[in-house]
């Protein structure tokens, strides 16, 4: 394989992806002719369109991710006192959310091979201490192994929040992550596989009445209009312009997928020899939101593709057990696999509008690197 020149730039996203495809100055001009910016008609189709993809039957547009956690958290009723599982190394999202509601957040371990919530790791804090809910995080675009967490949830009496951010369409024998649990919670960030052109988040379930508190807690907490009836409500609603471009966007989605885990599958074909670990690219469960290796040499690595214009990223470098936001709180918590992953993650470039070229000089930059370690 000859490399391509050495001057050329690879970014990690690139932004104009996040209209491609679409005639926004139309989508735009409709929003705007409609006089209505908010809870319209472009939100309700969107949301139905979103239900209908996922296979549940309700989906609930809010304004960004990081809401969608802690509205569905409050919706379940967790709060000071309540225990809530995550996993430590997705970037602190869900411990935010945990932490806005005063709830007290247990970490897990992950399982290696995935990077996702080990459930060995789940059955023994099941088995051990008062779990109340679990937040599982389809990290990088790997769906957890919902197969076995699911039920384990449902045995135990324990709710489960999908955090599908980062997993837009991926599926095992046909379920999408977000059709798992008691309510999952999705972002439309701009880099997402399915990404609005700012902030955006929806909320998805099966269960009709948690899907009319949802709604409520996303406005004010409102039964009616100016009728307070729910504690815990806030503003965070989806707009009309970000509806009508997801809902532009969602019929590409699949084929989107599909071109990520090519990108992902030509990398891991090459890489397969390296002293790195690659994720496996083989099935509709990853995405490749993020396509992550791991490198004891990470931050060379790094450097070297630097050297040669590509962009890279750690996705996440500090575990939420080690944020310095909580001080010694969470000192005695021990999460070798955790910790050891976080310090080896590195993000490449693989993102949709990415081209031919540009994956061939990402596999050379790597390549070369440790060819120059021999």
């Amino acid at each position: 394989m000859s490399a391509p020149a050495a001057t050329m730039n690879v970014p990690l996203f690139c932004a104009a992806s996040a209209g491609q495809g679409l005639d926004l100055p139309a989508l735009l001009s409709e929003v705007v002719e409609s006089q209505r910016y908010i809870l319209g008609r472009h939100v309700q189709v969107f949301e139905e369109a979103f239900a209908a993809y996922l296979g549940v039957p309700h989906a609930i547009g809010v304004a960004n991710g990081t809401d969608a956690l802690e509205i569905a958290m409050r919706a379940l009723k967790m709060g000071p006192g309540k225990r809530v599982l995550s996993v430590a190394n997705s970037g602190f999202y869900a411990s935010t959310a945990i932490r806005c509601l005063g709830a007290q957040p247990v970490y897990a371990e992950i399982d290696p091979n995935t990077l996702n919530l080990s459930p060995e790791a789940l059955a023994k804090a099941l088995a051990e201490q008062r779990i109340d809910a679990v937040v599982v995080t389809h990290l990088y675009g790997r769906l957890a192994d919902m197969t076995l967490i699911a039920p384990m949830c449902r045995e135990a009496g324990v709710a489960l929040i999908e955090d599908c951010a980062q997993a837009h369409g991926a599926r095992h024998a046909g379920r999408l992550a977000g059709a798992w649990g008691d309510v999952s919670c999705f972002s439309f960030y701009p880099t997402k596989n399915l990404g609005a052109l700012g902030d955006g988040g929806a909320l998805a379930t099966r269960d009709a009445a948690l899907a009319e508190r949802l709604r409520a807690l996303r406005q004010y907490g409102w039964g009616a209009k100016y009728e307070v009836a729910h504690e815990g409500g806030r503003n965070s609603r989806l707009d009309e312009l970000q509806a009508a471009v997801l809902a532009a966007k969602l019929p590409l989605l699949d084929a989107s997928n599909a071109r990520r885990r090519a990108i992902a599958a030509r990398y891991g074909a090459a890489f397969a020899h390296l002293p790195l670990q690659a994720p496996l690219a083989d099935g509709e469960d990853y995405v490749a939101h993020l396509y992550v290796v791991r490198s004891a040499r990470r931050d060379a690595l790094r450097a070297h593709l630097a050297s040669r214009g590509i962009a890279s990223d750690v996705h996440y470098p500090v575990p939420d057990h080690r944020q310095p936001v909580l001080g010694s709180t969470q000192a005695d918590v021990q999460l070798p696999l955790t910790e050891l992953a976080c310090a080896q993650v590195l993000t490449l470039p693989c993102f949709l509008g990415m081209t031919d070229e540009q994956v061939e000089h990402v596999i050379a930059a790597v390549l070369s690197f440790h060819d120059g370690m021999a």
